[in-house]
């Protein structure tokens, strides 16, 4: 049977963590892998109470894996999930992300489609978080037009079933800290033409607690973010 790892990463989320669980766990525990499929949720170094609550949750759900770590942004938290996935030889890598902006209910439809493609991504048609993070969205994609020749629908979407053995094929070509991940693992596969198929989902507003990532932090990690792809771009045919 496949073996799934859910990765999700969390930061200051207690309001949010209980209805994640309750949300994502049914989803697991449909595609046990004989027992040894998990979901993964990775404390990012919270101030609240997140990890105690995971702690608790997990007492009763033998599928759920618990993990914290030192705070290094979501980038260095969805990184380290993934190589969690690869060490623990999982068959299916899915993340999604804490907030409550994606419905469990459509990744059936991505299941059905892990045969047929190497990754299947998310793509947010309407965005329940704001035209600002439209816009961020859009000209991410621009960007990597521009600077990557490669055109896709949502670079960035929390919502991916890709193959372990993909990820671990590309990983090792970002350094351990790198703050934006899915974006380059989207121009990776695309560029170098693996089976990838993008799909809509919808996408609501934070269901509670606060975004971490500001206006102001956005536009910070954006101008990083092109200097950034310029150098990845030198080795992208490595």
């Amino acid at each position: 049977m496949d073996k799934l790892y859910i990765i999700i990463p969390a930061y200051n989320e207690s309001e949010n963590i209980e209805n994640l669980i309750n949300d994502w766990y049914p989803i697991i525990e449909e595609h046990s892998g004989g027992g040894e499929s998990r979901l993964v949720v990775i404390d990012d170094g919270s101030k609240d109470s997140t990890y105690e609550l995971l702690c608790e949750l997990a007492k009763e759900r033998p599928l759920m894996k618990p993990i914290t770590k030192e705070n290094g942004g979501h980038g260095a938290t969805l990184l380290y999930g993934y190589r969690y996935a690869i060490e623990n030889n999982a068959d299916y890598i899915f993340q999604t992300d804490s907030d409550g902006q994606t419905n469990p209910s459509e990744f059936k439809g991505f299941w059905q489609e892990k045969d047929n493609f190497d990754a299947v991504i998310g793509s947010r048609v309407h965005r329940g978080d704001g035209r600002r993070r439209k816009f961020v969205e859009d000209a991410v994609c621009f960007l990597l037009r521009i600077i990557f020749g490669v055109k896709v629908k949502d670079a960035n979407a929390p919502f991916r079933l890709m193959k372990t053995a993909l990820v671990d094929k590309y990983i090792d070509k970002l350094p351990t800290n790198f703050n934006i991940p899915n974006i380059i693992f989207t121009t990776y596969f695309v560029y170098h033409n693996e089976k990838v198929k993008f799909m809509p989902i919808t996408f609501k507003a934070r269901q509670g607690g606060t975004n971490s990532i500001n206006i102001k932090k956005i536009i910070k990690i954006g101008w990083k973010a092109i200097g950034d792809f310029i150098e990845l771009k030198k080795h992208i045919d490595d």
